[in-house]
């Protein structure tokens, strides 16, 4: 059963930040559900042995990810000699950008997009090559002339699958023409997989290690998003190129972000052996708030529009029709009504919220009551 938790007053981002506190957040990408039970005795029993000195990563490891991937999303055959650990996704793209871009070298994003990849590329001096999503009847696509143009002048193409904060989860033939395009014009593809986890009812996500036709690529990787681990600092990179890999290994090992904590090595066996039928109950509540979100806007807020989304736990709402910009609207919202919401202007687009699904029902219809008082 998926346990909701108080998270006040335990040193949380999300709820105790000082830009948080005594807010009612639902902003920060991450959730307020206990982690899987299977995870948890496991870090008990790490926890009782009561030495925390320094470890190796076991075989184990490697198999709990291989077996994962193989038997839940069709990506078969992963092995150790092509996985690179490191502390999170993020440090593991910033290591990849060092490995593999110069100074001043173009990287496609698409469009509205996570935020953290701008900072990324600007401390790897890299240049960004803007890409950006177009929108058809409320659904985001791919704009693929402009794509391809971008690509044409770019080295790498960082690509977020699923996507982050539109909550498109791409389909295979969509993935297949990126890595096309790509492959045409000589550029190395970075996917970020952190939410390949949170897929709607009849959507499947699809690895692009499973549509690439070369070992052009790598793949980030990490358990954090799905069985809500962040804390742990366990991510994974997969490179399938020997080369790359040693320059990838080595960059990682540079920026010293090549340390596992011993309780993410647990963690993560726990939830790739132990923990599936978890996350299928976390995923289909995680539904039922895209739903009620979707349901509240449609009869509360008719002027507003939820984007029709694949998965992610995070909502895309149109706020345009507001009048106001989303920062506008966001900052009222948190001096007026005390609630945080996610500003689409951090993503690189305008008018449009990003609400997190993955709190309590009780929060999220306090937080959906708040945006209709301040609209009203």
């Amino acid at each position: 059963m998926i346990e909701y938790i108080d998270r006040r007053n335990t040193n949380c981002i999300k709820w105790d930040s000082d830009e948080s506190r005594g807010l009612l957040p639902l902003w920060v990408a991450d959730m307020d559900f206990k982690t899987a039970p299977p995870i948890l005795a496991a870090m008990q029993r790490r926890l009782d042995h009561g030495v925390f000195g320094y470890e190796y990563v076991p075989q184990a490891y490697y198999d709990a990810i291989s077996s994962w991937f193989a038997r839940r999303h069709g990506w078969k055959g992963i092995t150790r000699r092509q996985i690179i650990y490191t502390t999170s996704v993020v440090s593991g793209i910033s290591a990849i950008l060092k490995a593999m871009v110069q100074p001043g070298e173009g990287v496609v994003v698409q469009t509205p997009a996570y935020n953290c990849f701008f900072s990324c590329l600007e401390n790897m001096e890299c240049r960004l090559l803007a890409s950006p999503l177009k929108v058809i009847d409320n659904h985001y696509e791919v704009d693929w002339e402009q794509f391809e143009q971008q690509v044409q002048q770019a080295k790498i193409f960082l690509l977020c699958n699923p996507h982050n904060p539109t909550g498109r989860v791409w389909t295979r033939s969509e993935l297949e023409r990126m890595s096309a395009i790509c492959e045409r014009h000589g550029v190395f593809v970075i996917s970020d997989e952190i939410h390949c986890e949170f897929t709607f009812p009849g959507v499947d996500y699809t690895p692009f290690a499973t549509v690439a036709p070369t070992t052009n690529y790598c793949v980030c990787i990490s358990p954090s998003k799905a069985f809500n681990l962040a804390g742990l600092h366990c991510a994974n990179i997969f490179v399938p190129d020997e080369a790359v890999y040693a320059r990838i290994d080595r960059a990682v090992n540079i920026h010293e972000v090549g340390e596992m904590n011993p309780f993410g090595v647990e963690a993560l066996m726990a939830a790739y052996n132990e923990s599936e039928a978890w996350l299928d109950e976390l995923q289909q509540l995680i539904y039922s708030h895209y739903q009620y979100v979707c349901q509240f806007i449609r009869e509360h807020l008719p002027c507003f529009s939820v984007t029709k989304e694949e998965g992610t736990y995070l909502a895309w709402v149109n706020i345009s029709a507001s009048g106001l910009s989303a920062e506008e609207l966001c900052q009222r919202l948190a001096r007026q009504e005390h609630v945080l919401f996610n500003p689409s202007e951090m993503y690189g687009a305008a008018g449009y919220i990003r609400i997190n699904l993955a709190t309590s029902r009780e929060n999220l219809t306090e937080a959906l009551q708040h945006l209709r008082k301040i609209i009203s």
